[in-house]
């Protein structure tokens, strides 16, 4: 019997068909098989020192993803310069954003015009953790507890002040909420970051400040400040003997910070899979746990669509006290 033959054309085209239907059946090459493959860099709108800084430094210190994490300091506008250099990054995993409630919640509303969308423009990794702010007042003020101090403020409208790091912090919000639910009228003097606006603080320049616990703790300890309230809807473990804000005559007063991770939109999903594995195990570590505890912080964690969900929540409670407000980003 004579063998069948096949002009040589055919054979080729049977042949590139064959190859084409094996890598289709193969399974797809993930993007994140390869990645990392070179170093990587975390932006952190605020200066050294603060919490979000401190946090990402955790995650450049314990990473086991076989390249350097380098931090990269971008301070001013209210964190907004590190989030747009984020935001107009490549969507490779290779850049990604410390972002806060003020980044990636307060902002959009609190300046007329933004460099990115909170949204849009971020793909959500995870929610790292939170902390209370807490109110602290300089040692002359004669207010002993919450209560005292709105009598104190309304004896005086205008004449009390509360400082902050800047327009749109969370610490700024923090105070606009306290003037709209208790009805006073203290007057928001800005800074350029807490570094400047403690020292005024001390020296008795201006009357109270909401500052994140575990900034202010130690000063509360030494006590050169007196804390009148944690802005958390509980107690903090960390400072379980200030009272709430709550507790003292504001039922439903909340006003946390929190930190998270994003990276810009589009980068891949298993990408985002890899960074979220690596960021659950690194601060659920018990050294990180141990360390967290001490600077007040409490470790949240979870998936990205737990972030993408409290994000959404977050962005529609800060909208709300913005708008009732009247607060506006110089």
């Amino acid at each position: 019997m004579r063998a069948k033959t096949f002009p040589r054309r055919q054979v080729l085209a049977m042949l590139a068909a064959a190859a084409a239907g094996a890598m289709a059946l193969a399974p797809a090459a993930r993007a994140s098989d390869a990645y990392p493959n070179k170093a990587m860099r975390i932006v952190v709108g605020f200066p050294s020192g603060g919490a979000p800084d401190i946090l990402a430094r955790i995650f450049s210190e314990k990473t086991s993803l076989g390249q350097p994490l380098v931090v990269d300091n971008k301070p001013g506008a209210g964190g907004n310069i590190g989030a747009e250099a984020v935001a107009k990054a490549a969507p490779d995993g290779y850049t990604l954003a410390l972002g806060t409630v003020g980044t990636h919640s307060i902002n959009g509303a609190l300046y007329s015009k933004m460099p990115y969308d909170m949204v849009k423009d971020f793909v959500p990794v995870i929610l790292l953790a939170s902390t209370p702010n807490v109110l602290v007042v300089h040692p002359s003020v004669p207010a002993k507890n919450v209560q005292e101090l709105i009598a104190l403020a309304k004896s005086k409208p205008g004449q009390l002040t509360f400082g902050t790091p800047g327009v749109g912090t969370s610490l700024h919000v923090a105070g606009e909420l306290f003037n709209t639910m208790a009805g006073t009228k203290i007057t928001h003097v800005p800074y350029k970051g807490r570094a400047m606006a403690i020292p005024d603080l001390l020296g008795g320049h201006i009357t109270m400040m909401f500052d994140n616990l575990p900034s202010a703790l130690p000063v509360v300890k030494e006590g050169k400040l007196r804390a009148l309230g944690v802005t958390s809807a509980q107690r903090s473990a960390s400072a379980p003997d200030i009272p709430t804000i709550a507790e003292q005559g504001l039922p439903g007063y909340e006003a946390t910070s929190w930190f998270a991770v994003f990276a810009p939109a589009n980068t891949p999903k298993d990408v985002v899979a890899k960074l979220n594995t690596e960021l659950n195990r690194i601060f659920t570590l018990p050294d990180v746990q141990a360390k967290l505890k001490t600077l007040g912080l409490d470790p949240v964690l979870g998936t990205p669509e737990k972030l993408a969900e409290y994000q959404r929540s977050e962005m529609a409670k800060w909208a709300k006290v913005v708008k009732d407000s009247g607060a506006k980003a110089e």
